[in-house]
């Protein structure tokens, strides 16, 4: 259903909506790229933190998977370990 939405608003000359999907779970991302990029590196940093009671290390990959929308480098590391967990999964189900 997203997906529609998306190419709807493509054709009406929108941008399309930043989501950010995590199995069967989306999570809204904001429209604005330096927000985005402060929101990604703010986590990875409070995630360095992780040993503070209120942040944790579960910060890192978020923040990681939040800035592999702007920057090509995350990108392509994320899509190689997509790829790599995939291939894993697949021999282990058979």
């Amino acid at each position: 259903m997203t997906s529609s939405l998306n190419s709807n608003r493509e054709t009406a000359g929108e941008a399309p909506r930043r989501v950010l999907r995590i199995g069967s779970h989306s999570i809204r991302l904001p429209e604005s790229r330096m927000l985005r990029m402060a929101l990604g590196i703010a986590l990875v940093f409070g995630g360095i933190l992780g040993f503070l009671p209120v942040l944790g290390f579960w910060m890192i990959p978020l923040g990681l998977l939040i800035l592999s929308h702007d920057l090509p480098a995350v990108r392509r590391g994320r899509r190689r370990l997509a790829v790599r967990f995939g291939r894993y999964w697949n021999a282990w189900r058979r």
